[in-house]
């Protein structure tokens, strides 16, 4: 029996990036939507419809992402919502199995992760949250929306009990979170615009991030960049792009469902993969 051209392909590029991982000074794993679809986080389709019938027959979503939009009357029916949609992208055991295999791959070198993603799967499947640089946000956290001060708040508790205990659509008005300094009705720490809260943690990520790139510059370092598309390809993509160019010891690896990408002055440093991240992980 002889292998497919895309079979014969696959498995190639699938041998170079284990090299090359093998091979590393360290790696640096740049990580958009894709790696948590691929983990089993999607937001559409028979997930969505088994949390979400309700909203779906009153309002006609399509899917969880445009849902979370919606201009509802009352905060007991927002926090319905949300606590549903937070619960079961954060705090769920949904994850089958992608980010466990993830760590397993890169946890023997030097390593540090940014992400785009705001589910925390990275730290639930045992990455050191201190290699970990969540540039977006996370379910986890509440915020002022104004915001009145620099601080975000832990929502575990909360959301557990608004998830637990709603009833017709709706959260008891009691469960509804207000900020502790000003009073006004809390929001998600999810960058959406310039109210976006940067507390201390997420600028002392940013800062050891940005010193495991100075101490790295001119090592052979891997750029393994899973899921990213281009929705926000000057977080992880561009950035990517232009320190794996200016490093001739570097080498830049993209892994994604129907979107891979690499600009000719890598051609020769690096390795595109178009396939279903999981699957990719198995091969490797």
């Amino acid at each position: 029996m002889f292998l497919s051209k895309a079979t014969a392909k696959f498995t190639e590029n699938c041998s170079r990036l284990n090299a090359e991982i093998d091979n590393a000074d360290c790696i640096i794993v740049g990580a958009g939507a894709g790696l948590s679809a691929a983990a089993g986080f999607t937001y559409s389709g028979e997930r969505f419809e088994k949390y979400f019938a309700d909203f779906i027959e009153k309002y006609g979503f399509k899917d969880m992402y445009l849902g979370g939009f919606y201009p509802f009357e009352t905060l007991e029916e927002h926090w319905a919502y949300w606590s549903r949609y937070i619960y079961i992208n954060r705090y769920s055991d949904t994850e089958n199995g992608v980010y466990k295999r993830l760590f397993e791959l890169v946890s023997h070198k030097d390593y540090f992760v940014l992400t785009t993603n705001v589910d925390h799967q990275f730290q639930r499947a045992g990455f050191d949250k201190e290699r970990l640089f969540y540039t977006q946000g996370d379910y986890g956290l509440f915020q002022c929306p104004k915001p009145c001060c620099n601080k975000t708040y832990d929502n575990e508790e909360a959301i557990r009990r608004m998830y637990a205990e709603q009833k017709n659509m709706r959260i008891p008005s009691e469960f509804i979170p207000y900020c502790p300094v000003c009073g006004k009705p809390m929001t998600m720490n999810l960058r959406c615009d310039d109210s976006f809260v940067q507390d201390e943690g997420w600028y002392n990520a940013a800062k050891r991030y940005d010193e495991f790139i100075h101490c790295h510059k001119n090592k052979h370092i891997l750029f393994l960049e899973l899921g990213v598309g281009f929705n926000t390809p000057g977080i992880i993509k561009y950035p990517f792009w232009k320190m794996a160019a200016e490093n001739p010891n570097a080498f830049y690896a993209c892994v994604n469902l129907g979107e891979t990408f690499c600009p000719d002055m890598l051609k020769n440093r690096s390795v595109c993969i178009d396939g279903d991240i999981a699957n990719v992980l198995d091969a490797l």
